[in-house]
């Protein structure tokens, strides 16, 4: 008998919530002026699946992403993009709106916006 492991990844409803809030997420980033040239490809799909493999395995589910890309290594991978404060916000407008397009409880919702406001200030690094 194998014990199933209670995660956020599954507390939140697993590889569907997050492709969801990723989904969302990438729809705001393809017209937005300031993030757009960020993403090089002229497909976001391999980005957005890419970010959902990351989130999916930093909450506690499948390790894809390590499997396939190794340590995530986030400031390297975007040190080529001037990430300015104004960058970080415009991320994380769009991310809001991904996580207002599911239904989290309050406290799942507080616990995500918290790690991706950390993670979008460690992210800068360019100066306004």
């Amino acid at each position: 008998m194998t014990e199933q492991v209670s995660s956020f990844f599954n507390e939140i409803g697993g590889e569907p919530t997050i492709r969801a809030i990723v989904d969302r997420f990438y729809a705001g980033v393809a017209d937005d002026p300031l993030l757009r040239p960020m993403y090089p490809e002229e497909d976001l799909a391999p980005a957005a699946d890419r970010f959902s493999l990351f989130l999916m395995q930093y909450w506690g589910g499948p390790t894809t992403y390590s499997e396939r890309r190794g340590h995530p290594r986030l400031r390297m991978r975007h040190a080529p993009y001037a990430v300015t404060p104004e960058a970080a916000e415009r991320w994380l407008v769009h991310f809001r709106a991904g996580l207002d397009e599911v239904a989290l409880t309050e406290e799942q919702d507080a616990k995500f916006w918290e790690y991706v406001t950390h993670a979008a200030q460690f992210m800068i690094n360019t100066p306004a």
